[in-house]
């Protein structure tokens, strides 16, 4: 298992308890993304090099609106 530590967090971010819970959330639905059949990535519309590129991803690297 990795460990995240407030170096990884972007620049000029605030490291807080609220942004470590949603870096694990995160984690925990890539890994989740991870173990999927190819028959549930095609009803999601996803193909392997989507799921492949969203895995590389690191942990802060999450869509504006998820920060709140």
């Amino acid at each position: 298992m990795a460990f995240i530590t407030t170096s990884s967090a972007p620049r000029g971010s605030k490291f807080s308890l609220t942004r470590m819970k949603q870096a694990f959330a995160v984690l925990r639905q890539r890994r989740q993304l991870a173990q999927l059949d190819s028959a549930a990535l095609q009803d999601m519309g996803l193909s392997q090099a989507d799921v492949d590129f969203e895995l590389k991803r690191s942990v802060w690297d999450v869509p504006a609106h998820w920060r709140g």
